[in-house]
């Protein structure tokens, strides 16, 4: 699989993108990896293979495979309600929850009932400091404000939602007495030797030597140059297109019976089969077309990155593209989408 008909390097300076980092598979295996530019504006760092970018919202993509891992191995289950295994936050019940309760299978397809507040799940500020997902939760940070409810009935209307994967965070660490990034390091990281891929709450004793600045539209760097959300299962991921591509493989290779972590053929299925009649999303992931012709998409957007997974199952191909500058657009809008269309 190669690129077409694209002079990546003058597309760079047209956007005013400073570093760009390409991983392409085919046939279940890396087939070209391409770095270009450098980490940080006016500095000698220059992209290669193992420069870690933030992937954004593709961690949601990341929490999907560990989510479905653990339902493999008897953690929970896709459809009971969450409820009877979260144990220090639970899901308020109210007149929307009557009928139907909050699963895993429509908090991973953004149709639990519930809508991220205005104005909440902004990059961490040093100032403010961590937090803990229950404080968070229960609207008492200044990340969010307002206490995470159910506002329709669940799987009644899509709404995408930081706080639905951040319910699935602390469902997850109640089961396994874990915390969210020890539990991705055993089932997810170590097995498929993603070596260069971290959650946030691990990388404020990391060496950023290999680590990306973020930078806004007009190519500068954004304040305080690495910007992290404080929330690892909607946001938090910092990885490689390197290590995101073994992460697509291991998913396309489940559907063939040949997962390295254990998923089963059937649950990755699961995952790129449309969800309560909502054609675009599955769990995790989003979808377009059908059967033969589907394409598996994931794309991050925040301070200072923009970045884009793209997979076709029934042909064994597809890209990671992530980039250090966020042009203010959509990601198809810009050199993102203009590499896209030239796989």
């Amino acid at each position: 699989m190669k690129l077409k008909n694209i002079n990546i390097e003058e597309r760079m300076e047209f956007y005013n993108v400073n570093g760009l980092s390409i991983a392409l598979f085919e046939k279940g295996k890396i087939s070209v990896t391409e770095s270009y530019g450098l980490l940080e504006v006016k500095s000698d760092r220059n992209v290669r293979d193992d420069s870690v970018f933030s992937a954004c919202s593709i961690s949601k993509f990341l929490t999907g495979m560990i989510a479905i891992k653990l339902i493999e191995d008897g953690y929970f289950k896709l459809d009971e309600n969450v409820n009877e295994r979260l144990v220090t936050w639970k899901v308020p019940e109210n007149e929307y929850t009557k009928n139907k309760k909050v699963t895993l299978r429509n908090l991973l397809s953004h149709q639990s009932g519930i809508k991220d507040p205005v104005d909440s799940f902004s990059e961490l500020n040093s100032d403010k400091g961590l937090l803990s997902m229950v404080e968070l939760l229960e609207g008492k940070s200044d990340y969010c404000k307002v206490p995470i409810e159910v506002q329709f009935e669940p799987e009644s209307e899509f709404n995408y939602s930081d706080a639905g994967y951040c319910i699935i965070q602390q469902l997850i660490e109640d089961v396994t007495k874990m915390q969210f990034y020890q539990v991705v390091n055993e089932f997810i990281f170590k097995p498929l030797g993603m070596e260069s891929s971290f959650l946030n709450i691990t990388m404020f004793k990391t060496d950023k030597k290999e680590f990306s600045c973020g930078h806004n539209k007009n190519g500068n760097l954004v304040e305080g140059k690495y910007p992290f959300y404080p929330y690892p299962a909607a946001s938090g991921l910092w990885t490689t297109s390197l290590d995101l591509a073994l992460l697509v493989l291991e998913l396309m290779n489940a559907l063939k019976g040949e997962s390295k972590i254990g998923l089963s053929k059937s649950l990755a299925k699961e995952m790129i089969t449309c969800q309560r009649g909502k054609s675009w999303t599955g769990l995790g992931v989003f979808l377009d077309g059908s059967e033969k012709d589907l394409e598996i998409t994931s794309m991050g957007w925040g301070v200072g990155f923009q970045c884009m997974m793209v997979a076709y199952p029934s042909v064994g191909k597809g890209a990671v593209i992530m980039t250090n500058a966020e042009l203010g657009v959509h990601q198809l809008e810009g050199i993102i989408g203009e590499i896209y269309k030239s796989l």
